[in-house]
């Protein structure tokens, strides 16, 4: 079942301000663990109504999260699970931090600084997040107008970019793509934007380049090229192994065809789409369900990541991200751990 979405700003503050890094850095908040172990909760903590976090409209969190929300419902007793439109990573890891949402999609690279209390969660830690699974790689896309004539990142310096959605974890990406072309911030006009507004806002000339990490392929950008012909900007193969060795990224490969207008291999870099779980309100029998429907019913999912979907993945990108007890048990009966 789809839920309306709460409005980002209604937390009070910014997830990446005083609302829940305060409370993450607050010694009586919800944590509890210990060494790095994720904190978990009592018997009478574990809810059975599910609310999953996903991402923009427009991308691919969102459709993915709501057909694991009725794969989930539809397959594990006693259980009901409500999805939401969100800003993705950071806030969907906040507000399991919170204890308001139990699910969420999350980039791999933002999960692990939620716990290590690193980059946008820096100065605090979350201590109640699990590792269910990788999911499918999700890779950094430079969108720009063909007719702007940019054919390198560096031509974007000056230029207005959109950098990512508010509590998304595109812009910790954007960040690092534009500073290994010497593009700092003030270089540039930075726009927060979900992937479909700053779609339009490119298809509008208000805009002159969107970075973002995304499922490959994804519509959006297929409706945006059946308009306007698009480019995507390609790194080069150099400054993409730079970032990569200093960062929990994976140099990627756009092949050709992956859009129709793409006809030549592109280089970016890519994350994990991980899904992960609150500890202290999932119990580790439902996780445990959780993590077995995840991949059982990997052929009902419609869209192409489904063929993604796989034991081979599941702990790509993981690094400090401690395991759901209930996925650790699922992985240990299947040999992987």
């Amino acid at each position: 079942m789809r839920m309306r979405r709460r409005s980002f700003a209604a937390l009070g503050a910014s997830i990446l301000g005083a609302g829940v890094l305060a409370a993450c850095g607050d010694d009586g908040g919800s944590g509890g663990g210990e060494g790095g172990a994720p904190a978990e909760g009592g018997e009478g903590d574990f809810v059975t109504d599910l609310t999953f976090g996903t991402g923009g409209t427009a991308g691919v969190y969102y459709p993915l999260g709501g057909e694991y929300a009725s794969i989930y419902q539809d397959n594990i007793e006693g259980i009901t699970v409500n999805y939401t439109d969100s800003g993705a990573s950071v806030e969907n890891i906040g507000m399991i931090f919170q204890q308001e949402w139990q699910l969420g999609i999350a980039q791999s690279d933002t999960a692990n600084a939620a716990v290590t209390g690193s980059a946008d969660f820096e100065g605090a830690q979350v201590d109640n997040l699990g590792w269910i699974a990788a999911l499918y790689p999700e890779a950094a896309h430079m969108v720009t107008l063909t007719e702007a004539g940019f054919t390198s990142v560096a031509d974007l310096k000056g230029k207005r970019i959109a950098v990512g959605d508010v509590g998304s974890g595109t812009r910790a990406v954007s960040d690092a793509i534009l500073a290994a072309y010497g593009i700092a911030d003030g270089d540039y006009e930075p726009f927060e934007q979900d992937f479909s507004s700053s779609l339009d806002l490119l298809r509008d000339g208000n805009i002159d380049a969107s970075i973002f990490v995304v499922g490959t392929p994804t519509g959006s950008l297929g409706d945006l090229s059946a308009t306007n012909d698009v480019t995507l900007l390609s790194l080069d193969e150099d400054t993409a192994q730079e970032i990569a060795d200093g960062s929990l990224y994976e140099v990627y490969t756009i092949e050709p065809g992956a859009y129709e207008f793409v006809t030549e291999p592109l280089t970016t870099l890519s994350v994990a789409a991980a899904l992960v779980a609150s500890t202290t309100q999932v119990s580790p029998e439902v996780a445990y369900e959780i993590t077995a429907a995840t991949f059982e019913f990997a052929d009902q999912i419609t869209l192409p990541q489904s063929e993604l979907i796989t034991h081979d993945y599941a702990l790509f990108g993981q690094g400090d991200v401690p395991f759901h007890p209930g996925a650790e048990k699922y992985y240990q009966e299947q040999g992987l751990l």
